[in-house]
């Protein structure tokens, strides 16, 4: 009997292939190798809210316009990192500076679906 040279050779190593596949394996890094990203900047913003307007609209604007905004009052904000949605807050002022309160954080899960 030919054993097929492209088989895995052990059942440990279709299961390896299998987890390498599944969308939880990049978002729980070994934590060996964790340190080598602990230093990585990336960019925190906060957003209020958003809308869309023609860009006719858009040239129109001047100092005192008001663009409303598709977000209520009172409603929390957005954080972002790098674009991703990561977590909701409620704005703070720390030492004259505003910062922002977590309020809510988007679970593991619900980031790894916004990335696929």
């Amino acid at each position: 009997m030919e054993e097929d040279e492209s088989a895995p050779e052990t059942q440990a190593e279709v299961q390896t292939e299998v987890d390498a596949h599944s969308p939880l394996h990049d978002a729980v890094p070994d934590a060996r190798n964790i340190d080598i990203i602990m230093d990585i900047p990336v960019r925190i913003s906060m957003e209020v809210g958003n809308t869309s307007i023609s860009i006719r609209k858009l040239l129109e604007l001047s100092r005192g316009s008001v663009v409303q905004l598709n977000r209520l009052a009172g409603e929390p904000l957005d954080v972002l990192v790098n674009g991703t949605l990561v977590a909701h807050g409620e704005v703070v002022v720390v030492d004259e500076k505003f910062g922002i309160r977590l309020t809510d954080v988007v679970s593991t899960e619900e980031r790894i679906g916004t990335l696929q």
